[in-house]
């Protein structure tokens, strides 16, 4: 897959405005919680080609510049953007993850499921599909957005960009909203499923014999009484 949005490496790059994450406000300040380069760096693909250095065997774009969020980068564009905070992009299973040791450096990751790959602690950035979309029989704690099954109870979320989805004012609304119509609709339909049906309260009424007799067998003749003697 190509880089869209890649410039030529070879230019002189002013760092952009480094931002933290810290608390908000109102809606408008919504995006002021995270780090700028937050959501490019969910969106963008990894592990494709380097439109500048396809030539070379090291053109697999794996590292990702927090300064300039220009697109995924390889190696030997890291030499354009040095004093630059770069990390760096690993796989799992055919997913994208991150190590702690990077990531926490520049971010909060708290209540964001870890895995030890590799000898390593690390985050996955995005989302992984599952074929079931509600917590599976046994499951004690999952992710607050997906319910992905989480394995330790403490964490609410199982990436990056599901803590980003879950800690928005909209989901939170739209979590509420639903809850909230659980509750009315079980309010207002309970009651009415413990009312017995009327029919049920009116005794059977026993099945009448038919006209025909319920002999088994017919009669051999008619009696006759025995004359006197």
């Amino acid at each position: 897959m190509a880089i869209e949005d890649h410039e030529n490496p070879n230019r002189v790059i002013n760092p952009k405005k480094r931002t933290v994450m810290g608390g908000g406000g109102g809606v408008e300040e919504e995006g002021k919680w995270w780090p700028s380069w937050l959501k490019p760096l969910l969106k963008e693909p990894f592990f494709v080609q380097c439109n500048f250095h396809g030539h070379s065997p090291k053109s697999e774009c794996n590292m990702y510049c927090l300064d300039c969020t220009n697109g995924s980068l390889c190696s030997l564009c890291l030499a354009h953007h040095k004093d630059h905070r770069t990390i760096q992009i690993r796989r799992s299973s055919y997913h994208d993850v991150i190590r702690v040791s990077e990531i926490q450096n520049h971010l909060d990751i708290f209540s964001i499921q870890t895995y030890v790959i590799n000898s390593a602690k690390v985050v996955f950035l995005n989302e992984r599909p599952q074929p079931q979309p509600r917590p599976a029989k046994g499951v004690t704690n999952a992710c607050n957005v997906c319910y992905r099954g989480l394995v330790d109870d403490c964490f609410r979320f199982c990436s990056l960009g599901c803590k980003v989805a879950g800690t928005s004012r909209s989901f939170r609304k739209r979590v509420k909203n639903a809850e909230m119509e659980s509750e009315n609709s079980s309010n207002s339909s309970g009651v009415e499923d413990n009312i017995p049906n009327p029919q049920s309260l009116t005794p059977s009424t026993p099945q009448l014999p038919s006209s025909t007799s319920l002999r088994k067998r017919p009669r051999k003749g008619i009696p006759y009484q025995s004359p006197l003697q």
